[in-house]
């Protein structure tokens, strides 16, 4: 797939598009190594810092200097309409530019982008990620929802469209049907059966199933609340932090660690069940353990296959890009050290993107966003490892899309 992906590069700028679980992530990064091995300059982009950080990036608003900007009457209105002689170069330093979860960009975002390309002569590649019928753009209240693919610039860059289909999450054919209905949201009596089988009687023990809620303070609660009843004593661990730049202020950390999802401590607890939250070579994104020691430096964790394994602190880096002898290089501002593990008692929807889940609840309760209850129900890799509360609704309601998401994965 690289290879396609790359000779369509050759003449067009690029979307990449597919459901959960068809490998949208691992082509993206084998683009990026692909770029590296060959000396480009690539930049590697979302629109929520969160994002970001999974693809070694930053956010575009950061990138292409659009403040906090999200049309480009508030960019005139900014006094950001247009950009410093640096933005121009660093764009149009460019090999590639990369966007990943492009479906969480808004249209008049995407216009703005437009425009910071044509400002800084891009003549690389632009490469956007993601799937439409996933979670959308975030709007201010009760705005209404315009999606990247109803701005013009989405028919003006004119994308060749690469998309990725099957799932390498799972190889249950009756499970995947399932899936692709509840991403269309086009249920029938036979997948609502089948949707009812998952709301299964839950064990007495709460603390032995990993709980998806819609809303990050559920999610806390509940771990908090579990691991309280952890017998033993709970050992802060630090995130350490260390800056390159000495202008940087304390709201520069508080903002990268909010971004990154990270907090300044973690507080663990020997027997205490976790989430994997990146991958290696020796676990996944997503791979349950139980930690049977830590300290600051080192964690071991015990995975549910039995072997255990040496967890050591892994770097979130913040960059920014800077001109050197006449050429752009990224330089690191904030590194934060920590540990690539969540307890594993709760997680939300949103940070379980990218995940591989086995063993969990989904709240069926708190799903309020569209296409919210299908990103949830596909990091199952079976659907004999997934349940579902009883809803207080229909099927119908739970599943939904956001219609201008769908007539547009109609076309594509």
């Amino acid at each position: 797939m690289i290879k396609t992906a790359l000779t369509l590069l050759e003449t067009s700028h690029l979307f990449i598009t597919g459901g959960a679980g068809s490998g949208k992530t691992t082509l993206t990064r084998a683009i990026i190594d692909d770029a590296h091995q060959k000396g480009h300059t690539i930049a590697r982009l979302a629109s929520t810092g969160m994002a970001a950080t999974l693809i070694g990036g930053q956010t575009l608003h950061s990138f292409f200097d659009l403040g906090i900007a999200n049309s480009q009457e508030e960019l005139e209105r900014n006094g950001k309409l247009h950009p410093s002689k640096k933005v121009i170069k660093l764009i149009h330093s460019m090999t590639f530019i990369i966007i990943d979860e492009i479906s969480m960009v808004s249209a008049s975002v995407l216009d703005m982008i437009r425009l910071r390309l044509l400002q800084g002569n891009f003549e690389g590649r632009l490469i956007v990620v993601g799937d439409f019928l996933q979670l959308p753009p975030v709007v201010r209240g009760s705005e209404p929802i315009y999606f990247a693919f109803e701005s013009p610039s989405w028919e003006r860059f004119g994308f060749a469209t690469l998309a990725l289909e099957g799932s390498y999450r799972t190889d249950e054919v009756d499970f995947l049907t399932l899936l692709e209905r509840v991403r269309h949201a086009t249920l029938g009596e036979n997948e609502g059966k089948m949707l009812d089988a998952l709301v299964k009687p839950l064990p007495q023990e709460v603390g032995a199933m990993t709980w998806l809620y819609g809303k990050n303070i559920s999610a806390q609660n509940h771990n908090r609340v579990q691991l309280a009843q952890l017998v033993g004593e709970m050992i802060e661990v630090p995130t350490h932090i260390t800056l390159h730049d000495p202008k940087l202020h304390e709201r520069d950390i508080e903002k990268f660690l909010l971004e990154s999802r990270l907090e300044h401590s973690s507080g663990f607890k020997v027997g205490a069940p976790i989430l994997f939250t990146r991958n290696a070579w020796n676990y996944y994104n997503g791979e349950k353990g139980v930690i049977i020691a830590l300290d600051e430096e080192v964690i071991w964790v015990k995975k549910t296959d039995g072997n255990s394994v040496k967890v050591e602190r892994i770097q979130t880096i913040k960059t920014k890009w800077i001109e050197k002898n006449k050429a752009f290089q990224e330089e690191k501002l904030i590194t934060l050290s920590h540990f690539p593990l969540a307890l594993a008692f709760a997680i939300t929807i949103h940070k379980s993107q990218g995940m591989s889940l086995v063993d969990y609840v989904i709240d069926t309760n708190e799903i309020f966003a569209p296409s919210q209850f299908y990103v949830a129900l596909s990091r199952a890799v079976s659907a004999h490892r997934v349940s579902l509360t009883q809803p207080n609704r229909p099927w119908e309601r739970l599943c939904f899309v956001h219609p201008k998401a769908v007539r547009f994965g109609g076309t594509h």
